[in-house]
C-alpha cells in the first residue's frame, strides 16, 4: 500500500512538472551590454549543421535528421558550443546577445539530443539534477565568464526576464513536435527581429499552435505554462494571437472570447532520412 501511494506521489509530481514554467527572474549578472559593437560573432558553423540536417517537412514541422549527424559534424557542432562559451557576452551589444542566448540554446539542445541518442523525447533525458527532475533543462551545460549556465537559466534567467518579449518562445526550441519549429537560419544581430516575427507567424497560424476544434479554441500548452508573458489572461493571449493570425484563423478567433483547452506532443522532432 505504501509502494503505491509512493508511486502515486511521483507520477503527479513528474506530470504536474510538464504543466507548470519556472518563474522569469533576472540573472543580474548577465544585465550588462555594450552600445556599439567591438568584435563578430561567427554562426556559421552552426548555419551549417542547420543546412545539413535540419528538414522542412510537408506537415510544417521542421524535424532534425539526428541519426544521420556524421563525427564532423558533431564535432563541428561540440567546438561551436565551446566558442561561444569563450566569448565575452558582456561586451557585446543587446542585439548580440539576444542571437548569442538563442543559438547557444537551440544548439546545446541538439548537441543533447545527440549525446543521448537515440530517444523517443527530450523527457527521457533525465540529467538534470533533483529527484522529481525531467528532462536536461536544469543541468549545468555551459560555463561562461566563469558561470556555470543550464538551458533553464538562459530561458528563464536571462532571455524571459530580460527581454520581456513574448515571441523567445517561438525561438526557442525543445526538440519536440509540440514547439515551435528550429528556424532554417541561425539568429543574428542583423535577422533576430524578422525571424521572431516568422516564427510567431509560422507557429501560430499551424495547427499545433492555434486551432478552432468545433468552436471551441484549442490553444499550444505553451500559452498555459508561460501564460504570464503573453499578458496573464485568455483575453490578452488571444490579442496576441490575432497579431499573427492569418486567415481563415484570423476570422475564426474574432468571435472567440475564451481558451477552452490546451496540449503538447513531447514526441521528439526527429527526421529519419539520410
Amino acid at each position: 500500500m505504501l509502494n503505491k501511494i509512493v508511486m502515486t506521489l511521483l507520477l503527479f509530481t513528474l506530470t504536474s512538472g510538464l504543466h507548470a514554467a519556472p518563474r522569469a527572474e533576472a540573472w543580474s549578472h548577465w544585465n550588462q551590454s555594450q552600445a556599439t559593437r567591438s568584435f563578430e560573432i561567427d554562426h556559421e558553423p552552426w548555419q551549417q549543421f542547420l543546412d545539413r540536417y535540419l528538414v522542412v517537412s510537408g506537415d510544417g514541422i521542421n524535424r532534425v535528421k539526428y541519426a544521420a549527424v556524421t563525427k564532423h559534424d558533431r564535432e563541428m557542432l561540440g567546438n561551436y558550443l565551446k566558442y561561444l562559451q569563450r566569448l565575452p557576452v558582456r561586451q557585446m551589444t543587446r542585439d548580440q546577445q539576444l542571437a548569442y542566448w538563442i543559438n547557444l540554446y537551440n544548439a546545446g539542445t541538439v548537441s543533447v539530443i545527440l549525446d543521448h541518442y537515440p530517444v523517443a523525447s527530450i523527457l527521457d533525458i533525465d540529467i538534470s539534477p533533483g529527484l522529481f527532475s525531467n528532462g536536461p533543462w536544469g543541468k549545468k551545460l555551459f560555463t561562461i565568464d566563469a558561470q556555470a549556465v543550464s538551458l533553464d537559466d538562459i530561458e528563464h534567467r536571462i532571455l524571459r526576464p530580460l527581454w520581456r518579449d513574448p515571441r523567445i518562445h517561438y525561438a526557442v526550441n525543445c526538440a519536440s513536435l509540440g514547439c515551435p519549429n528550429l528556424q532554417t537560419t541561425a539568429f543574428t544581430e542583423i535577422n533576430a527581429e524578422e525571424l521572431l516575427n516568422h516564427a510567431a507567424d509560422i507557429f501560430i497560424n499551424h495547427q499545433r499552435g492555434v486551432r478552432i476544434d468545433r468552436d471551441r479554441l484549442v490553444v499550444s500548452s505553451i500559452y498555459h505554462w508561460f501564460k504570464v508573458d503573453f499578458g496573464k489572461n485568455d483575453a490578452a493571449i488571444i490579442e496576441h494571437l490575432r497579431q499573427y493570425a492569418k486567415a481563415p484563423l484570423l476570422k475564426q478567433l474574432q468571435n472567440i472570447a475564451q481558451i477552452d483547452d490546451h496540449d503538447y506532443d513531447w514526441s521528439l522532432n526527429r527526421d529519419e532520412s539520410r
